[in-house]
């Protein structure tokens, strides 16, 4: 058995996608794809798809060795055009503009100066993060999200936005080094 590729682990809806950075290109578990679009990914469905869109890989597929179906990007944005359900269309907005560049910025973390794209998960939301100059920064457009806390947990209901934002980021910061 080789050794298996490391993957980033993604979470949506409370379900995992293990992806990858192979030479440049994003690649996703067709597994957990399919769990994201809420269908079984037959191998009808993924024979659809052209040669160079899907290699299988051994990667860490919960922290163990296991030998996967993985989709290249386009592979996944062409399940999601043949296999449409509007809720999709969110799936493919947070693949694009979420996980694919945290997955390219993770492989430039620590070799580069410019600004760099990461991504907060908790289970009532996701929010782009933003390293630079040694500080996080997120978007503007996102903090009324963030200050809103529509579903406050019993223990952070306590305390003020501020005190809640700051732990966020050090509970991220101690979750990504």
């Amino acid at each position: 058995m080789p050794d298996p590729f490391p993957v980033t682990v993604f979470s949506r809806h409370n379900l995992a996608l293990h992806a990858l950075l192979l030479e440049n290109q994003p690649w996703f578990c067709a597994r957990d794809i399919g769990r994201l679009m809420g269908v079984h990914l037959s191998e009808r469905m993924v024979n659809k798809l052209d040669k160079d869109q899907r290699r299988v890989l051994w990667i860490e597929y919960f922290r163990q060795p296991e030998k996967q179906l993985m989709l290249s990007e386009s592979g996944v944005y062409a399940l999601l055009v043949y296999h449409y359900v509007p809720g999709n269309r969110l799936l493919r907005e947070w693949l694009t503009h979420q996980v694919v560049p945290a997955l390219r910025d993770a492989e430039h973390l620590g070799h580069s100066d410019r600004p760099m794209l990461s991504l907060l998960d908790w289970p009532e939301m996701s929010l782009s993060l933003l390293h630079w100059q040694n500080e996080g920064w997120i978007r503007l457009r996102d903090m009324p999200y963030l200050l809103s806390d529509q579903t406050p947990r019993k223990a952070m209901a306590t305390k003020p936005w501020w005190r809640r934002l700051a732990h966020a980021f050090q509970s991220s910061k101690h979750s990504m080094g």
